[in-house]
């Protein structure tokens, strides 16, 4: 390990002192598998993160992954895309995957440190790591009864938590990892043990985090998003849209006429477009007494009608008729409604 490695991992023991420590032993199938080459099985790891322990990684300029990448030895990928989670690929030698996971351990416990220099809060909450597992996997880590996941809880003093249900559109669970850093360290290397040992049946479809809808709000004639604390000005394209779709509006933002701009025909001719969403999704569409339709409908200056649901069918279809732009905007804040409730944001 380098001499940097005192500043992420000040009490991680080191790896050739591992055989010495029981609650750190290797099982027996493991011992034969890798005894040749010491700890040199290649292992591909897959972590879950917000935006925020995202940044924490990546660093200002990716200089923080830069340096878990050169003084761990394996490899480190971030997926990619504005989503509100993202799959980080950690990739090499069981004792470079250890090395990599300590430094993010460390560095989510300096985060937590830091944030409590500026809150009331007394107790350090603990550092908690998401893996992403096939589900094939998930019941050899469990065990007969909960027998192997109690085992690696009292042996590590981490708490691990099988997730119930695969992540959508997967067959991958979410396994939560909570404590100290050194609990999770050793709670990762029982974890590899049983994966090495219990390999993946079957195709494994891998999670992928779904894009970000970003609440979007329109004022003064320029659409926003909402992205934090902040209201950040949107791509022209969408003002455009809301620009001309209020141009047809029956609600004027308060205190305004209806704008005009000089150029453009004050009334392209009207036209209808369908589409067909699934019965469990209308309801976000539709909204609580019908608000969020509602809302659709004044922000885009679109009629919007929805069929009554048909016997047999697992779709409803919704009539849009509008200007092009009113149709085109409907639709955007339609899907903006569906992403929103398929990535679990759906109180947005």
């Amino acid at each position: 390990m380098g001499e940097g490695d005192a500043i992420w991992a000040p009490s991680i023991l080191p790896l050739s002192t591992l055989s010495h420590h029981p609650e750190l032993h290797f099982g027996g199938k493991m011992e034969s598998k890798v005894s040749e080459g010491g700890l040199n099985v290649t292992l591909t790891i897959r972590l879950l993160m917000h935006g925020k322990e995202v940044g924490s990684i990546i660093g200002k300029k990716g200089e923080t992954v830069k340096k878990m990448r050169e003084e761990s030895g394996a490899r480190i990928n971030i997926s990619e895309g504005n989503c509100p989670e993202r799959i980080v690929t950690i990739t090499g030698p069981t004792d470079a995957i250890f090395k990599a996971f300590a430094m993010i351990a460390y560095k989510f416990e300096e985060d937590i440190i830091n944030s409590m220099s500026n809150s009331p809060a007394t107790s350090k909450p603990p550092v908690t790591l998401r893996l992403v597992v096939p589900a094939s996997q998930c019941g050899s880590l469990i065990g007969k009864g909960g027998s192997k996941i109690k085992e690696i809880r009292e042996s590590t003093g981490a708490q691990v938590q099988v997730a119930g249900d695969m992540l959508p559109n997967s067959t991958e669970r979410a396994v939560t990892i909570s404590g100290t850093p050194e609990a999770i360290i050793q709670c990762v290397k029982q974890i590899c043990v049983v994966m090495l040992e219990s390999p993946p049946k079957g195709a494994t479809i891998p999670y992928r985090p779904k894009p970000a809808s970003t609440p979007v709000i329109f004022a003064g004639g320029q659409a926003y998003t909402i992205q934090g604390q902040y209201a950040i000005p949107h791509p022209d394209q969408l003002t455009k849209l809301h620009q001309l779709a209020m141009q047809q509006t029956p609600f004027p933002p308060l205190g305004q006429t209806n704008p005009a701009f000089p150029g453009l025909d004050a009334s392209p001719p009207a036209s209808t477009h369908e589409l067909t969403i699934p019965n469990d999704l209308i309801g976000c569409i539709i909204g609580r007494q019908g608000t969020k339709i509602n809302e659709i409908r004044q922000m885009s200056g679109a009629q919007i009608k929805i069929a009554n649901a048909t016997e047999g069918s697992s779709e409803r279809q919704i009539t849009i008729t509008g200007t092009p732009a009113n149709i085109s905007l409907a639709q955007y804040l339609i899907n903006a409604r569906l992403t929103s409730e398929v990535t679990g944001m759906g109180a947005l």
